[in-house]
C-alpha cells in the first residue's frame, strides 16, 4: 500500500462491507484489511465469502463473514450487533450491495422494480440506520460510504430502477451527513463509472460490441480497474478525510462530463472548420 496510505491506517478499526466478497466489494475489503481494519463481509451467499476468507487466513487479516440480506432490517441489525460485539465496535460501513439489469422502462415488471429498489435504496437505509445506531453510542463515532453512480444526477435509459435507487441514496447521503454530523458520523458517497467486472459485464455489457460502445463514450477511453475505485472508497472512509461529509467522489474517467459541440475534434481542427 505504499504510495497511497501508510500501513496501519485503519489499525484498531472495524468495518462491514456489504457485497464484500465479490467484484468491487472484494477489492474494498482487501484494501481495508491490508491497512489494518478488522473486516466483516456480508452478502446473501456464503459461497461468495470464500475468496476473501481464504486470503485473510493466508495474510493474517482479522476477518469474518455473515450471510445477510440487506432487505431484512431485523437481520441487518442482528448481524451488525454481532460484528460490533466481536470486533469491539463498528467504525466503517461500506454500502456496496446492489442490483441492476438493463430493461426499458415500459417493459420493466413490478417485480424487477421492487427488487432493485429494495436492495439498492431500502437496503442502504436499513444498513445505515443499524450502523448509525451503533456508531452514535461510540465516542469516536464512525463513517459510512455509499456506492452510487454518476447517472444518479444525469439519468440513463434502460436502468430507471437503478437510477432511481442511486438518486435516492445520493439524497440520503447528504441528509444523513447533515443529521448525524453532531454524532461524529460522517456519510459520503463514491460514484464509479464503468469498471471491469464479470458480474456487471454479464448484466450491463454482455457483448463485445456493447462493451466497445461504452468504452468509446469514456473520455479516458478505458474502463476502470476495480482497485482504482476501491482506493477512492478507502480515502472517503479514512481519517485523512475526517472533515469531509456529505460529499460525492466521482471516479468515471470523465464519462459524466459534457461532451461539448466539438465531440472528438481537437481544438486546432475546430478552428480549421470555422
Amino acid at each position: 500500500m505504499k504510495g497511497f496510505f501508510e500501513d496501519g491506517t485503519f489499525d484498531g478499526m472495524s468495518a462491514v462491507v456489504t457485497g464484500g466478497g465479490t467484484g468491487l466489494g472484494l477489492e474494498i475489503s482487501r484494501l481495508l484489511a491490508a491497512l489494518g481494519a478488522k473486516v466483516a463481509i456480508a452478502s446473501r451467499s456464503a459461497d461468495n465469502h470464500k475468496v476473501f476468507l481464504n486470503e485473510a487466513e493466508q495474510k493474517g487479516w482479522t476477518a469474518a463473514s455473515h450471510v445477510m440480506d440487506v432487505r431484512e432490517p431485523d437481520l441487518v441489525g442482528e448481524v451488525f450487533g454481532k460484528v460490533a460485539e466481536e470486533f469491539g465496535g463498528l467504525d466503517i460501513l461500506i454500502n456496496n450491495a446492489a442490483g441492476n439489469f438493463v430493461r426499458p422502462a415500459m417493459d420493466l415488471p413490478p417485480k424487477g422494480w421492487r427488487a432493485v429498489i429494495d436492495i439498492a435504496l431500502s437496503g442502504v437505509f436499513f444498513c445505515s440506520q443499524s450502523a448509525g445506531r451503533i456508531m452514535a453510542k461510540q465516542e469516536r463515532g464512525g463513517v459510512i460510504v455509499n456506492i452510487i453512480a454518476p447517472y444518479a444526477w444525469t439519468g440513463a435509459p434502460g436502468v430507471v430502477h437503478s437510477v432511481t435507487a442511486k438518486a435516492g441514496v445520493l439524497a440520503m447521503t447528504k441528509t444523513l451527513a447533515a443529521e448525524w454530523a453532531r454524532k461524529k458520523i460522517r456519510v459520503n458517497a463514491v460514484a464509479p463509472g464503468a469498471f471491469e467486472s464479470e458480474g456487471a459485464g454479464q448484466r450491463l455489457w454482455p457483448t463485445k460490441e456493447i462493451y466497445e460502445a461504452i468504452r468509446n463514450e469514456i473520455p479516458a477511453k478505458r474502463f476502470a480497474d476495480p482497485a482504482e475505485i476501491a482506493r477512492s472508497v478507502i480515502y472517503a472512509a479514512s481519517p485523512q478525510a475526517e472533515y469531509m461529509t456529505g460529499a460525492v467522489i466521482t471516479v468515471d474517467g470523465g464519462m459524466s462530463l459534457g461532451k461539448g459541440l466539438a465531440g472528438e475534434m481537437e481544438p486546432d481542427a475546430v478552428k480549421r472548420k470555422r
